[in-house]
């Protein structure tokens, strides 16, 4: 059975509206992170599954965070590089491919974790799975213009 808030923000999240809020969200999401640590954020209150992905640099060969929506898969995570529509990819999607290594935080908890980037008919079949989980997919990806890439993340 779906949770109420999560169905209702899977609607809104179809919605183009949504991408004009996105600097809004992501810096009232941070700010939560903050205040709590990671144990509460706005898309976990949203009734959605988040974590903080930390990767390496590229370029600095520091650490770099930020709070993503991700995909539930077995014991695995599935990342979009949606970047709310814009036309360019996510930095972190450059850092993973840069160096697959990162850390990702559930409510506060850190897990070490290697990434693999999907081609072909792996990304075809879990693309599908990801429209079903996030419809609002398909409006970003029409709004960027370009395909996203899609990281499953596993547990080292």
């Amino acid at each position: 059975m779906r949770k109420p808030l999560a169905a209702l923000a899977r609607k809104l999240g179809a919605q183009p509206r949504l991408m004009g809020a996105s600097r809004s969200i992501i810096a009232t999401d941070r700010q939560l992170h903050r205040w709590f640590g990671g144990r509460i954020t706005l898309v976990g209150l949203a009734g959605l599954p988040s974590l903080r992905l930390t990767t390496t640099g590229r370029r600095s060969g520091l650490p770099r965070s930020t709070n993503l929506l991700y995909y539930p898969h077995g014991s695995e995570f599935v990342l979009t590089g949606s970047n709310w529509g814009r036309p360019q990819n996510p930095a972190w999607t450059h850092n993973l491919r840069e160096n697959p290594r990162a850390t990702v935080a559930l409510r506060g908890r850190e897990i070490e974790v290697k990434a693999r980037e999907l081609e072909g008919a792996e990304y075809d079949r879990m693309w599908a799975e990801l429209l079903e989980f996030w419809p609002g997919y398909e409006m970003e990806r029409d709004e960027a213009g370009r395909e996203f890439p899609v990281f499953v993340l596993s547990r080292c």
